[in-house]
């Protein structure tokens, strides 16, 4: 397993695997602790826990941009070690997350794609919608990838970690875009034009740092997103 871990502005990238199909979740420091958003892949909670110790403060609460398995996979281990820590999640991809696939009647009828995990037990505490704020970090609901997906600005620092809303990983793109070197998070995106329509609520916050689910982070990323949403916006259409 190779771990690498990059910080800027409090945000720690844990990144599994980054040279080959990069995985990321992140630690954000506050006065009393950690965040964790998301919590990666199944064998990924040694390699988080290890992250926090090198940080030097415990985990207290973890939220989930989106209910993929790449991004819950170590959801129920580290529950187990980490008992007292509250879980959040939308309360969309919370049905995501129990297994259950089914649509709303006001939502686009595109088949939910992507892994969706099928033993996770951890019950979240809370279930969050747009506005709300877990410490530093308030949920700006971003679908497309999947109905409920959400990503989380820090109002200290613009930073914005964006889930699989965009991907830096072989070139920024919206979800949905197909990126051949690196096609997964297009695969496995729900709603292509509700993803372009999210990426430009992203883009109207003026992020000062972009952190997404794969790839490196990226400082000052307005011009690059704007970049990207065109691509997706000729590519897929949409407005």
């Amino acid at each position: 397993m190779f771990v690498r871990v990059a910080s800027i502005h409090s945000l720690y990238q844990i990144s599994f695997m980054p040279r080959l199909l990069p995985v990321n979740c992140y630690l954000v420091e506050e006065e009393d602790g950690l965040t964790l958003i998301d919590a990666a892949l199944p064998y990924s909670a040694s390699g988080i826990l290890q992250a926090a110790r090198q940080v030097g403060k415990p985990i207290r609460r973890i939220v989930l941009t989106h209910a993929h398995a790449d991004h819950v996979g170590a959801l129920d281990a580290l529950k187990r070690r980490l008992p007292e820590a509250s879980v959040a999640i939308s309360e969309r991809d919370a049905r995501l997350l129990a297994g259950d696939l089914s649509l709303d009647p006001d939502e686009a009828p595109l088949p939910i794609r992507g892994g969706i995990p099928k033993k996770i037990t951890t019950v979240p505490d809370h279930l969050l919608k747009e506005g709300d704020r877990i410490g530093s970090l308030t949920a700006i609901s971003v679908p497309g990838h999947t109905p409920g997906s959400m990503a989380f600005l820090d109002e200290r620092t613009g930073a914005v970690v964006a889930g699989d809303a965009l991907q830096t990983r072989g070139g920024i793109a919206v979800a949905g875009l197909l990126k051949p070197s690196f096609p997964f998070p297009a695969m496995a995106t729900w709603n292509k034009q509700a993803a372009i329509r999210s990426a430009a609520k992203l883009l109207a916050l003026s992020p000062a740092l972009l952190a997404v689910g794969h790839g490196p982070m990226l400082e000052q990323p307005e011009r690059a997103m704007e970049q990207a949403i065109d691509e997706a916006k000729r590519a897929i259409g949409g407005r």
